[in-house]
């Protein structure tokens, strides 16, 4: 038996809406991590893009467990006492609160090239709306996945 590797013409792509309201941080991202490696498919390889396109809604109501919302994104300007900080609550506060779904669904992928091309299907959306109604997004409700998935609002 021979191995199975995807050529471009026999990927199928896919788009696929996810509502995070009231859905926990880290399940949400390895959810959609897997999503858009492709791996919920049979004919998955890993070194293609065979992933879905994956739109998530409502990340500002996004929850987490403990006191994960008091931890601190540290960064650096490149300027000497340049070191800055900001906690995820005053990211999901702020003008835009989508980065802090951005960033932990880049960080469940693999730190090369093809996980860049990867994030660029990925879009996410502080409110409702969204302008991709005309790919006829595919609803996947992370909720029912698991009763862990999520968390009422402290």
């Amino acid at each position: 038996m021979k191995t199975f590797s995807a050529k471009p013409a026999d990927i199928e792509k896919k788009w696929i809406l996810i509502d995070a309201e009231g859905v926990v941080l880290g399940r949400l991202a390895s959810i959609v991590a897997m999503r858009l490696r492709g791996k919920h498919k049979p004919s998955f390889t890993p070194h293609m893009d065979c992933g879905d396109n994956v739109i998530i809604i409502n990340a500002e109501k996004i929850q987490m467990t403990g006191k994960k919302r008091e931890e601190r994104f540290y960064w650096h300007t490149g300027h000497p006492g340049g070191i800055k900080s900001r906690t995820k609550q005053e990211i999901l506060e702020g003008a835009y609160p989508e980065r802090v779904v951005q960033k932990a669904v880049q960080r469940m992928l693999p730190g090369n090239r093809l996980s860049r091309q990867l994030m660029t299907n990925l879009r996410v959306y502080a409110g409702t709306e969204h302008p991709h109604e005309a790919q006829a997004p595919e609803v996947v409700d992370v909720k029912v996945l698991n009763s862990k998935n999520t968390r009422t609002a402290k």
